[in-house]
């Protein structure tokens, strides 16, 4: 009972920072700070750095995983807890860059309003899985944030029962979003100005 009311307890946290941050996210997305005349350089070494951060997350994860089944609940923590400030910082530096700088479209657009790759010929088939991959990324990295925080406090209040239960639907969910934002970024990274 009394795990079940830390849950509870935390619950309005969880739902109003799930809401939250994606809102908060989208809006600074579209904002530019060069429109509010702050003179800023493009923060264009991120990108590679977000990504390594999600590719280390996803490593964290799966390193989780191995120490649990391995009994080692220390370590499965640890992992788990670095996992998500990687995550946090993610979030950080892909705000940061995208307030910075312009986005990056997949593909070059050539006089005839087609899309095509200037050395490989036209891209529209590679470029519908790039937007497939994008945007189960960004849906599923939606929908991470509470399943993430939901378990996170079932872990906290020691109801090690219903964690490992969501914990078998969070854990592939957030390494399909940690592994595909590395390859987001490996399949649009040619397509950066520099």
């Amino acid at each position: 009972m009394k795990n079940n009311s830390l849950e509870q307890k935390f619950n309005k946290y969880i739902i109003a920072v799930s809401i939250v941050i994606p809102v908060v996210v989208a809006i600074l997305f579209k904002i530019k700070l060069k429109d509010f005349g702050i003179d800023v350089a493009p923060l264009s070494f991120l990108p590679p750095i977000y990504a390594t951060t999600n590719g280390i997350t996803a490593v964290l994860l799966v390193a989780a995983v191995v120490a649990i089944r391995n009994g080692n609940r220390k370590w499965h923590q640890y992992f788990m807890t670095t996992a998500i400030a990687l995550s946090l910082a993610f979030l950080v530096m892909y705000v940061a860059y995208h307030m910075t700088s312009d986005s990056t479209v997949f593909g070059d657009i050539n006089h005839n309003g087609i899309l095509e790759d200037s050395e490989k010929g036209s891209v529209g088939s590679l470029r519908i899985v790039y937007l497939l991959i994008l945007v189960t990324h960004i849906i599923l990295s939606i929908a991470i944030i509470p399943m993430v925080l939901i378990t996170y406090v079932r872990a906290i209040g020691q109801d090690f029962v219903a964690h490992k239960k969501i914990s078998k639907i969070t854990f592939p969910i957030w390494l399909y979003v940690a592994v595909t934002g590395v390859v987001v970024y490996l399949m649009i990274s040619p397509y950066y100005v520099s």
